[in-house]
């Protein structure tokens, strides 16, 4: 039975994966969206299914607003006398902690400060003995310098840090932009897996020493060489059985789809782990597109690309781009979304309470049905493919009238309308045609607009896709309510 690459064509980037005895279990950077940092669970390391996500928002005020690239980034989970750590960095206010015993009832607890301040990333402990310690990167935009990685110990609790981080390893001359290290321990050494190069077009490097400070040996052991999985980047090295036998999850950059997930087989050669296709043994791995599987067992495990809005719950696959308020939505006989009001902007990419999903298909349709209720001017409902460049279809209220729209916006620049119509029906079907690798079209009622669009990824995230109703001049009651989203398609083209 064989599995092909990327094993999930979506954004959950720089993932971290541990096994616990039969199960594996998953985390990866949400950055400013919420919930946030999805955990993910496998049988197979193939087939995911997303079962929560360690917090509801973000602990600080500025998350009540957009705030595109910041948040949750690169976290790491680990599993120690019976409990379950995700170490999250958040690169403006420092590291925090969250554990919890049932990662199946996802009883996280509030995050906790074990080093707080601006610049530190990609936290990852280990305990040794009766000892704990973390090694992290650092963000060269807030603290003046990257490249290096440091390590600082911590209670055995994870409650108090004990000492200041010390630089353990400096990769500017051999490892330029070293950073997602993740410690693990292997026969009688200690290693740091951690990516190199750049996101785009670097590698994997493998450290090890006998000593928690070094000094590190190193060694690259996965590149792209002749494949066409660039990076390959961040990942997590795991244990499948307690002897010899492990795998490697990391993410490629994938423009719009954001960092999709592969899974690598890995090869101990001298003790260092080779990761991927070694063609020769003393130089680097390749990324594999096809392998048997590595743990041979079947699951019907999936993620959620589609929804029909009939649970008491929202969907775990949708996340707003902010911190979430009362009073976005209900869900009663479908999915009503309220036409809020956000004082602070009209351009979509900085409204608060859109609900969004990620990117699951190579190339797809999307098919949302909305029944209207726009009550005041300036009551707005849609369908956007967002990123730093986005554009979307909606049905505005104007002059006692409503009208189609087409519009479009970017980071830099104020939404602009590009189509207008007046529209006089009180239900609609809104859609997204996308075709691999970037473009789009927008339509509805299954009938698409001439207009081309190309897909952007956004701020360290790919595009996402999704829904909203607001008010853009005050506040209103008015509403939409969603019967059903769908998404088809293709994964692998």
């Amino acid at each position: 039975m064989e599995y092909q690459n990327p094993i999930i064509l979506s954004d959950y980037s720089d993932p971290d994966c541990i096994r616990v005895k039969d199960n594996f279990y998953m985390i990866a950077s949400s950055f400013n969206h919420t919930p946030g940092v999805p955990v993910l669970k496998s049988k197979n390391l193939v087939d995911w299914k997303i079962i929560n996500y360690v917090f509801d928002k973000l602990p600080w005020d500025k998350y009540n607003d957009v705030c595109h690239g910041h948040g949750a980034w690169a976290p790491s989970i680990r599993y120690h006398n019976n409990k379950f750590y995700a170490f999250i960095p958040f690169p403006d206010e420092g590291i925090y902690v969250s554990e919890c015993e049932d990662i199946e009832k996802g009883d996280w607890s509030e995050l906790w400060p074990i080093y707080e301040g601006s610049g530190y990333e990609d936290p990852c402990p280990i305990w040794l003995g009766d000892k704990c310690y973390v090694v992290m990167g650092f963000v060269k935009s807030r603290i003046g310098f990257n490249s290096v990685l440091g390590v600082f110990e911590i209670t055995p609790d994870c409650k108090k840090r004990l000492t200041d981080y010390k630089i353990i390893f400096d990769g500017h001359n051999t490892q330029p932009t070293i950073e997602g290290p993740k410690f693990y321990t292997h026969n009688d050494y200690i290693y740091i897996l951690a990516p190199a190069g750049s996101v785009k077009t670097g590698w994997q490097t493998a450290l090890r020493s006998k000593n928690i400070y070094g000094p590190y040996e190193e060694k690259i052991v996965m590149c792209q060489n002749d494949s066409k999985i660039n990076g390959p980047h961040q990942g997590a090295l795991i244990d499948l059985d307690n002897k010899d036998n492990y795998a490697f999850v990391h993410f490629q950059d994938k423009g719009p789809y954001g960092r999709i997930v592969h899974l690598q087989p890995v090869k101990w050669v001298n003790d260092w782990p080779l990761i991927g296709y070694a063609k020769d043994e003393l130089l680097a791995g390749s990324p594999v597109i096809n392998h048997e599987y590595l743990v041979n067992k079947k699951s019907n495990y999936k993620l959620p690309i589609s929804d029909d809005f009939n649970d008491d719950k929202l969907s775990l696959m949708w996340q707003t781009p902010a911190n979430k308020i009362d009073g976005i939505y209900e869900l009663d006989n479908g999915l009503k979304l309220n036409c809020l009001y956000y004082n602070k902007s009209t351009n979509l990419n900085l409204y608060p309470y859109s609900l969004l999903t990620k990117l699951v298909l190579s190339s797809f349709n999307v098919e949302t049905k909305i029944n209207l209720n726009l009550v005041n001017n300036g009551d707005e409902v849609g369908l956007a493919l967002m990123g730093r460049e986005y554009s979307f279809i909606s049905v505005r209220r104007e002059n006692n009238k409503n009208y189609l729209l087409i519009s479009k916006g970017s980071f830099d620049s104020n939404d602009e309308i590009i189509y207008k119509e007046e529209f006089n029906d009180n239900s609609l079907i809104l859609n997204i045609k996308y075709k691999n690798p970037d473009i789009y079209y927008l339509g509805f009622n299954n009938k698409y607009f001439k207009i081309r669009f190309i897909a952007k990824p956004g701020r360290w995230i790919g595009s996402k896709y999704g829904i909203f109703a607001r008010n853009i001049n005050n506040d209103s009651k008015g509403y939409a309510r969603f019967e059903y989203f769908k998404v088809r398609g293709k994964k692998y083209e």
